[in-house]
């Protein structure tokens, strides 16, 4: 028979004091025998390090042993209150699923050792084929809880690495013993968040007949291209007002700024030094007065004389050249040093030498920004320079953010049961507030025909733009498209989309009286799935309406960190984007488990990667090729 496989296990342990070496790192120690005792797991430490507090650090050791096969990973330290404890944040960014009940065990079973416990904030879950536990950092603590998962361990990692002969074992034990507690192992965990429908022409069904609602969407299924195109079709520029220069930052304008007024408006001095003539060649020179920057000179310099000048001075009648100080001698003064009476000009002048001639920066007339710049620090300062105060710019449009659900409540009130705090709308207004646009806080709205149709009414009476998060999806309480297609005779442009997260995403618009064009984007209630479709669709057709001749979100080119396995539809993948020292190439890497309702993926996040549907050839994109990235926040 051949020898039996031990379970490769590597640990980390997150210590600042034990990186530094001003602490023994007694806990790794520990775990390493309680992991190879043939009486427990009888594993194999195949890896162990020490790292500081940092979560960079802590995400590149365990992605890195994830990617060297390593069965379970166990973490000590960082697990508390403390400021510097982050393991559990570094760890769901790796993770690609949770497992609560690992860390619920632990949990319990410390409850019973200490009430301290429970200001623990153990976390456990999976990466590709490798399970993650986090211990606590004292020997005891980490001995404890490493003593309360042990039972479940062996099951667990057989099921990770697909040993189907040994798991199907410990199922047909469990069934033996009469085992009450039943426990299910993969399945299908596609995105469940919001779905609905599609265009003016399908109508609605009746929805006091919950019996009767469709049980599959009327809505076609649009690609992400598709329902790109819709938008940006439907998203029209603004008109355009004059505004003042100190309010016009991020703005683009509607037409040409010319100069009222010649840069320098006068010949001015590149130098502090001395205006003369160059006629008169070298020598000594009478000093008749001085040039100051701010006030008109009072003397002409006429041949044998001299004026002092500082930088940036008007240069006085008469001279037609600036002498660096550095390039004189003082000759004679008076005054204690008071006064220069005379000063000896030792190198030869040349005409014009460090004049600024009137207009050389610009002329009078001349035009210095075109129609369809953006207006940024720099800008607005060159504007001031010629003396222009109000421009011309494209409106900027008004966004009003209302959030959809019988569940939510404001994070300010008191939790009751059922119910979940709104964290869309602060959110979305948030990332507005961001980049510039003027908001409405619109509120909350439950899931009633009437309501809905209130809050809409008044929302778009006020806005350009109305945002809105839930109540697109299937069930008998998701109302939004009732509300935009019958009370809003809004018409529905797509109600789905081809694409992780965000299937449900609908778009709507409105004609008004005036001819405007009011526009809403149906956000799914899924956070990440908001949030994520705000910016593939939102955010560029609001920088369309604002001006910008290229409203697309910059995209480049980036190498995976590690293995990414695809998914049936397109993905957008949150990542953060950084450069590796030497490389011209950033690297992307995953923010952990995507789930649509899990926001904690989105915080770092600074790309979303664009990856294409799985197929037969190709399951999983490997560490080292180059996807798109979209880039949606600072790098």
């Amino acid at each position: 028979m051949p020898p039996k496989m031990r379970t490769k296990v590597g640990i980390l342990t997150v210590s600042d004091r034990c990186y530094k070496g001003e602490e023994e790192d007694k806990s790794g120690r520990n775990l390493k025998q309680l992991v190879e005792d043939h009486n427990g797991l009888g594993g194999e430490v195949v890896m162990s390090e020490v790292v500081p507090d940092e979560v960079p650090k802590i995400k590149e050791k365990l992605v890195e042993w994830v990617n060297a096969k390593v069965d379970l990973i166990l973490t000590t330290g960082g697990t508390g209150f403390a400021h510097r404890d982050v393991t559990p944040e570094a760890t769901k960014q790796v993770l690609e699923k949770e497992a609560p009940g690992l860390a619920l065990a632990m949990l319990m079973g410390s409850l019973k050792v200490t009430h301290f416990a429970m200001l623990s904030r153990p976390v456990c879950g999976i990466r590709g084929s490798t399970l993650i536990i986090n211990l606590p950092g004292s020997p005891k603590g980490s001995k404890e809880c490493y003593e309360f998962v042990l039972p479940a361990l062996p099951h667990a990692i057989h099921l990770l690495q697909g040993e189907t002969s040994k798991t199907d074992a410990t199922h047909r034990q469990l069934a033996s013993e009469d085992a009450t507690h039943h426990h299910q192992h993969g399945g299908d965990t596609t995105d469940q968040a919001h779905h609905h429908h599609h265009d003016d022409h399908h109508g609605h069904h009746d929805i006091d007949k919950i019996a009767r609602r469709p049980r599959q969407s009327p809505y076609p299924m649009l690609s992400f291209e598709e329902a790109y195109q819709k938008v940006m079709e439907n998203a029209a520029v603004l008109q355009q007002e004059t505004i003042a220069c100190n309010d016009a930052m991020n703005r683009i304008l509607a037409s040409d700024v010319t100069a009222d007024y010649p840069l320098p408006p006068f010949k001015a001095s590149i130098k502090d030094g001395y205006a003369v003539i160059t006629s008169d060649g070298i020598g000594v020179r009478k000093v008749l007065s001085d040039s100051t920057a701010g006030a008109m000179p009072k003397s002409e310099v006429i041949p044998g004389y001299t004026i002092r000048i500082t930088t940036g001075a008007p240069v006085p009648q008469g001279a037609d050249a600036v002498v660096q100080v550095e390039d004189t001698e003082l000759v004679k003064e008076t005054d204690g040093g008071q006064t220069e009476l005379e000063v000896k000009i030792v190198v030869a002048p040349k005409v014009g030498q460090d004049i600024r001639p009137i207009g050389c920066d610009i002329k009078k007339g001349q035009t210095i920004l075109k129609k369809g710049t953006q207006l940024g620090p720099s800008e607005l300062g060159l504007l001031a320079s010629v003396g222009v105060t109000k421009v011309a710019v494209l409106k900027s449009p008004t966004v009003a953010v209302v959030s959809t659900g019988n569940e939510l409540c404001e994070p300010h009130q008191q939790l009751r049961p059922g119910h979940i705090f709104d964290s869309n709308r602060t959110t979305l207004l948030s990332v507005l507030k961001e980049h510039g646009y003027k908001t409405l806080d619109m509120g909350i709205a439950k899931d009633s025909p009437e309501n809905l149709q209130k809050l809409l009414k008044e929302a778009v009476a006020k806005a350009d733009v109305v945002i809105t998060s839930g109540g697109v999806s299937m069930g008998e309480k998701d109302l939004l498209k009732y509300a935009l297609m019958i009370g809003m005779h809004a018409k529905i442009h797509f109600g789905r989309v081809f694409l992780k997260p965000g299937k449900p995403t609908t778009f709507a618009t409105m004609e008004m009286e005036d001819s405007s064009k009011k526009l809403f984007f149906a956000l799914p209630g899924n956070p990440v799935s908001a949030i994520v479709c705000f910016n593939l669709f939102v955010l560029p057709a609001l920088r369309k309406m604002k001006g910008y001749s290229k409203p697309e979100l910059t995209r480049v080119k980036a190498k995976l960190l590690s293995d990414i396995k695809l998914d049936p539809r397109p993905e957008f993948h949150r990542s953060i984007l950084t450069w590796q020292p030497g490389e011209s190439v950033p690297v992307a890497t995953s923010t952990g488990n995507q789930m649509s309702s899990r926001l904690l993926s989105m915080c770092e996040a600074n790309t979303l990667l664009a990856l294409p549907p799985k197929s037969d050839d190709v399951v999983t994109i490997k560490a080292g090729e180059m996807v798109d990235a979209i880039i949606i926040a600072r790098i």
